[in-house]
C-alpha cells in the first residue's frame, strides 16, 4: 500500500476504509489513466474477454437474483437497474430472464458495447444518477462498486431516493475484506495485506460492517450471503498471491466444487453454506439484499 495512505474505522459508519480519502481528481485521473487502460484489462475481471471466458461462472453469480422472487412473487418484467455495468453482462443475464433493464456506466467502452447490444444504459459518473430523471426502478444492483466510492453511504441514500422503488430492492456485492483467513495467511506469509489497494480500493466491508452502513442509511437487510473463502487455499499451501498460475487453478476447483454440488442436488444446502460463512464474516464476496425502511 502506498505509504500516503492508512486503513482507519469510518468514524461515522463503522467500515474500514483508507485516510485520507483521495480527492475526486486524483480517483478521475486513476481510473482515466489506469483502470481502463489495455494493460489494466489483461488482468481485471471486469473485462470483456475474462467475463465472456467465465459466461457460466458470472452467470452463476447472478443467478442470486432469483431471492428476488420471493420479495416480488416473479422476475419476469421487473425493472432492473446496474450501477456499474462494466460490459452489461449481467444485465444481458437479467434480460434473458425476462426482466427490463437498464444501467449506468463511466466508461465509454462499456457504454457502447451496451448500446450495440440494444440496451437503453447511461454514460455517466457511477455517482451521478441526474441523467436517469424520474424513472424508478424495482430492483437496483451495484456489484463491486462500494469499495471503489469516495461516499459509500451519500451513494446509498441517493439510490434509496433517487432510483428505487417505495418497495424496492437493492443488491449490493462487495468484497469481504480483512476476513480471519485473509488475514491468517497474512500473517503467516508476509504477504503485505495484497487486498489493500488505494485509490483503486478505497472502502473495506465485512458483512457485519455493511449491514451497519446500510441500516444507517435507511435500509433493511433481508438476506445476506457470501461466496466461496477463496483464501483457504493459502492456509492450505496454495499460496496463489503473486501468482496468476496457481491463483487460477485455485478458481478452477472452486468452479468445481460448485458445479458439482448443484449437479448432484445440493443447491439449496451450498447457499446455506454460503449464508452461514457470512454470519462468521468468511468468504471472498459479500452479496446483500436490503429494502427501504418504510417511513
Amino acid at each position: 500500500m502506498d505509504n500516503k495512505y492508512k486503513v482507519l474505522q469510518d468514524p461515522i459508519y463503522g467500515y474500514l476504509r483508507i485516510d485520507p480519502i483521495p480527492t475526486q481528481e486524483e480517483v478521475e485521473k486513476y481510473y482515466k489513466e489506469e483502470f481502463y487502460s489495455i494493460n489494466y484489462k489483461s488482468f481485471n475481471d471486469s473485462s470483456l474477454e475474462v467475463q465472456e471466458e467465465e459466461a457460466d461462472f458470472m452467470n452463476s453469480r447472478w443467478e442470486s437474483v432469483e431471492f428476488s422472487e420471493e420479495i416480488f412473487g416473479k422476475i419476469e418484467e421487473l425493472s432492473v437497474f446496474d450501477i456499474g455495468f462494466g460490459y452489461a453482462q449481467a444485465l444481458l443475464y437479467f434480460q434473458e430472464r425476462g426482466m427490463n433493464v437498464s444501467g449506468i456506466e463511466p466508461s465509454f467502452e462499456g457504454y457502447k458495447h451496451a448500446k450495440d447490444k440494444g440496451l437503453e444504459v447511461y454514460q455517466s459518473g457511477i455517482e451521478d444518477f441526474d441523467c436517469v430523471g424520474n424513472k424508478r426502478f424495482n430492483i437496483v444492483t451495484i456489484f463491486n462498486v462500494l469499495e471503489h466510492l469516495r461516499n459509500p453511504a451519500q451513494t446509498l441514500i441517493e439510490i434509496k431516493e433517487k432510483l428505487l422503488k417505495n418497495d424496492g430492492l437493492l443488491v449490493i456485492d462487495v468484497p469481504n475484506e480483512f476476513n480471519a483467513f485473509q488475514t491468517a495467511a497474512n500473517n503467516e506469509y508476509n504477504l503485505n495485506e495484497w487486498w489493500v489497494c488505494p485509490p483503486n480500493h478505497i472502502n473495506y466491508f465485512s458483512a457485519t460492517s455493511l449491514k451497519k452502513l446500510l441500516h444507517d442509511c435507511g435500509y433493511e437487510v433481508k438476506y445476506c450471503e457470501s461466496s466461496f473463502p477463496l483464501e483457504m487455499f493459502m492456509l492450505m499451501g496454495d499460496v496463489y498471491v503473486g501468482n496468476s498460475q496457481l491463483g487460477r487453478q485455485c478458481h478452477n476447483k472452486r468452479v468445481k466444487f460448485e458445479f458439482l454440488m448443484k449437479k448432484h442436488g445440493h443447491k439449496q444446502k451450498l447457499k446455506k453454506f454460503y449464508q452461514s460463512l457470512a454470519e462468521l464474516d468468511l468468504g471472498r464476496q459479500i452479496t446483500i439484499y436490503a429494502r427501504p425502511i418504510e417511513k
